[in-house]
C-alpha cells in the first residue's frame, strides 16, 4: 500500500511521515531535500535554476515510485511525484521561472513517466495558511528557505487548493494550522483516528 503525505513547504509532511512510520510500522520514503544539489542555487536566482532542480526533483520521485511499487508492505511517502509537478512546477511556468521550451519538455518526460505508476493509495493533504507557514519555516531555521517571499508561498497554496478540490482518489484532508501533531499526542492521535476510519472502511472519499 502507499500512503502520501502532500503540503506546503513548512505545513509539516516531514515530521508526521516519521510519527507515522513509527506509529504503524510503515516504512518511509522521504523527499530528497538536504542531497538536493540545486536547491541552494535555486533560492538564491530561482529564475535560472528551476528547470534543473524540476528536473532532479522529478528523477528522484519517479526512482521512489517505482521503487515503492516494488515494494511489500505498506511505504509512507513524504511528497509525491504528482504534486511536485502540479503544484512547485506549475507555479514556476506561471510565475515565469520556468520557460514554455523548458516546460513542454519537463511535461513530456513526466506524461511518459507517469504512464508507467499510479497514484498513491491515500493521499493525506495538511492545508495551512501562509502565516502558519512562515511560522514553521522560521522556526526550522533553514538558511536557503529564509529568501522564500510570501508571494511565492502564496503561489503554492493557491494551486495546492485547486489541485486537492479537483483531486481524484482517495484523501484525508488535515487543518494542520489547529494541531500541533509534534508536541502534543491528543493532536496526533485525532490524526491516526482518521486515518484508521479510512484505512478500516477501505479508503471511503
Amino acid at each position: 500500500m502507499h500512503i502520501g503525505i502532500a503540503g506546503n513547504i513548512g505545513s509539516g509532511k516531514t515530521t508526521l511521515t516519521k510519527m507515522l512510520s513509527e506509529h504503524y510500522g510503515w516504512t518511509p520514503k522521504y523527499e530528497a531535500v538536504t542531497y538536493n544539489p540545486y536547491l541552494e542555487d535555486y533560492y538564491d536566482d530561482i529564475h535560472r535554476w528551476s528547470f534543473n532542480l524540476e528536473v532532479y526533483f522529478l528523477t528522484q520521485r519517479f526512482k521512489d515510485i517505482l521503487a515503492i511499487n516494488n515494494a511489500e508492505g505498506t511505504i509512507i511517502q513524504d511528497r509525491t511525484i504528482f504534486e511536485g509537478v502540479r503544484i512547485f512546477v506549475a507555479n514556476n511556468y506561471e510565475m515565469g521561472n520556468l520557460s514554455e521550451r523548458d516546460y513542454n519538455t519537463y511535461m513530456d518526460l513526466f506524461n511518459l513517466m507517469i504512464s508507467l505508476v499510479k497514484a498513491p493509495d491515500l493521499l493525506i493533504y495538511l492545508k495551512s495558511s501562509v502565516p502558519h507557514l512562515v511560522a514553521q519555516i522560521q522556526k526550522r531555521g533553514r538558511e536557503y528557505e529564509k529568501s522564500i517571499s510570501l508571494e511565492y508561498l502564496s503561489g503554492l497554496n493557491e494551486k495546492y487548493e485547486k489541485w486537492i478540490e479537483n483531486y481524484d482518489g482517495h484523501i484525508l484532508i488535515i487543518d494542520a494550522d489547529n494541531l500541533d501533531f509534534a508536541n502534543r499526542p491528543e493532536d496526533f492521535s485525532a490524526i491516526t483516528d482518521q486515518i484508521d476510519a479510512r484505512l478500516y472502511g477501505l479508503f471511503s472519499k
